[in-house]
């Protein structure tokens, strides 16, 4: 890689992610200037030279999301305005690929409206971790290099007697991911049947497949305030299951969720990956973090080189 040529800038949504990835990369993270305006407005400086440069910029859309977002489209702007080569934004979550969809009339499907944003702001393309549905991808206009932490959530579980194991989806719509994830690690796969009623309130009618006397991982995309995936411990412990670890590729716990997750009987363990920051006083003895950084530091590095980014996952 020409270091030269590479500039790398971060948000201030995770600074500890992106100087991991820097880390990996062998590239400096250069210094961003956020500052406020009298009447609550931001400005942002990158204080490096961007000029016909490749230029990344890291930045999870995570609470405050709104205040993020404007942070990130404003660091577009002037990377844009700085002449920057080409501009990449490295986003490990995307909060509103939830907004994916019109299910209720006269709603706003945020998903596409922010990746219009991204575009018209100035990226050029756009490197995701785990987006909440397939279709999220074709909101935006620009290449997107879409990752998944499977690899990295596999090689964890390796790590344990999985003879007796199935991993479950906790609705159909995670079916597809949650088989690919049991083929990784060799084990059948089973899902519950969800509605959701709210966003805190959701409804598991069954579970699909043999669970009875197995040791169970629960595989979501994301855990917020964990209404789901309580309800269905609920229905895995009516079926006799004979232990229960979390795993997810983004952990928002929201709302206490981290506490009430680990305090349910029978979890022996919640695992999730740094993809969007968790502070110390958050974090419980149950939670194991994984990290991202290398997969991420990779697929830059192969997208600043012209390699295949696909050829992560063969």
């Amino acid at each position: 890689m020409n270091v030269r040529d590479i500039a790398v800038f971060s948000g201030t949504a995770h600074p500890d992610l992106a100087a991991e990835i820097c880390a990996h990369l062998g590239v400096p993270l250069h210094p961003v200037r956020v500052s406020r305006f009298a009447n609550d407005c931001l400005e942002v400086q990158l204080q490096a030279n961007c000029r016909e440069r490749d230029v990344f910029l890291i930045q999870p859309l995570v609470p405050p999301v709104q205040e993020n977002l404007v942070e990130l489209l404003l660091m577009l702007d002037a990377a844009r305005g700085a002449s920057a080569g080409r501009i990449t934004v490295v986003l490990p979550h995307y909060a509103y690929a939830r907004s994916d969809k019109k299910d209720a009339p006269r709603i706003s499907i945020g998903g596409r409206l922010v990746a219009d944003l991204l575009t018209s702001a100035g990226a050029d393309r756009v490197l995701a971790m785990t987006l909440h549905s397939p279709q999220v991808h074709g909101f935006f206009s620009v290449p997107v290099d879409h990752l998944h932490a499977l690899r990295e959530l596999a090689g964890h579980f390796r790590g344990y007697d999985l003879g007796n194991t199935v991993v479950v989806s906790p609705d159909l719509g995670n079916a597809k991911e949650a088989a690919a994830f049991a083929r990784m690690l060799g084990t059948p796969v089973a899902a519950g049947a969800k509605q959701r009623f709210s966003d805190d309130r959701v409804k598991i009618s069954t579970v699909i497949g043999d669970v009875a006397d197995r040791d169970v991982i629960v595989l979501d995309d994301e855990i917020a305030k964990g209404s789901t995936v309580i309800e269905l411990m609920a229905h895995l412990r009516e079926l006799k299951v004979r232990s229960i670890r979390l795993a997810c590729t983004h952990g928002l716990f929201s709302s206490g969720a981290l506490e009430r997750l680990s305090e349910q009987p029978g979890v022996l363990e919640i695992v999730c990956t740094n993809t969007v920051p968790i502070p110390a006083e958050k974090r419980v003895p149950k939670l194991e973090v994984l990290s991202v950084a290398p997969a991420l530091a990779e697929a830059m590095r192969r997208i600043h080189n012209g390699e295949s980014v696909s050829a992560l996952f063969g």
